[in-house]
């Protein structure tokens, strides 16, 4: 089996690394490209005003002046010689849950796979105030990730679709399946400051953000330290709409 290992966290990051010995554990063909600097929040952005450059750091490791669509796009046309059998997107330093995938550079890496019609998974640790900057932040997934990939390997995936998983930061009680959650973004901040210059900027907060931990949900699973898997559609028709909006135009 070939895997395609990518991030948003860039080439050097811990996460990258768990995820190469998570790799390990299923193939000996594993590929890396990655970006070459972090592009956390980058979405599904494509880089389209500048050229992008690709570099080499070894034997199967490439890294890509640009963002985890652009990696991405570049392991699938220029790395590889033929498409892997997996894309894994990860290990993120970070939650993706609810909304955020909307912004995960994580998340669209696996977007970008599906949308090559690959199968693909993004991986994220969530990060608490007792394991954050200690050797045990990303223990969590690399004790569970084998156990979320091996059942997927051979899984039925649907079309255009992709899987979003996350990993409680401790003592995670079992794997549940969910759908995704919602947050409360009109509670987010803005930070206003002054630089040496004496001109304004403003920085986006990362104060915690509320969210309803409705059940079945990927929120609810984590607060329950749970590892969640959440199956992620690329169509985001609201079909429900379709026949309401066709009568106002009908006539």
């Amino acid at each position: 089996m070939r895997i395609l290992l990518t991030n948003d966290d860039g080439i050097r990051a811990p996460g990258l690394a768990v995820l190469e010995k998570i790799a390990a554990q299923f193939s000996d063909d594993v590929w890396v490209c990655a970006p070459s600097e972090e592009q956390s929040g980058a979405g599904h952005s494509l880089t389209l005003n500048h050229p992008v450059r690709l570099q080499k750091f070894g034997e199967r490791r490439f890294a890509v002046t640009g963002t985890p669509t652009d990696s991405v796009t570049m392991g699938l046309r220029q790395v590889l010689d033929s498409p892997p059998d997996l894309i894994l997107s990860g290990v993120n330093r970070g939650a993706n849950l609810g909304d955020d995938v909307t912004y995960s550079g994580t998340a669209s890496a696996a977007m970008e796979g599906a949308l090559a019609g690959i199968r693909a998974i993004a991986l994220s640790q969530v990060i608490s105030p007792e394991t954050r900057g200690t050797d045990h932040e990303f223990a969590q997934a690399l004790e569970w990730a084998p156990k979320v990939i091996e059942p997927l390997i051979d899984a039925p995936f649907g079309n255009r679709t992709f899987l979003n998983v996350n990993f409680p930061p401790k003592g995670a009680q079992g794997i549940r399946v969910t759908r995704q959650g919602f947050h409360d973004y009109s509670r987010g901040s803005v930070v206003e400051g002054t630089d040496p210059r004496g001109l304004r900027y403003f920085w986006f907060g990362l104060h915690p953000i509320e969210h309803t931990l409705d059940h079945g949900t990927d929120l609810e699973a984590i607060d329950d330290r749970y590892v969640t898997v959440t199956p992620l559609q690329l169509d985001l028709t609201h079909y429900p709409t379709i026949d309401t909006l066709a009568g106002r135009f009908a006539g």
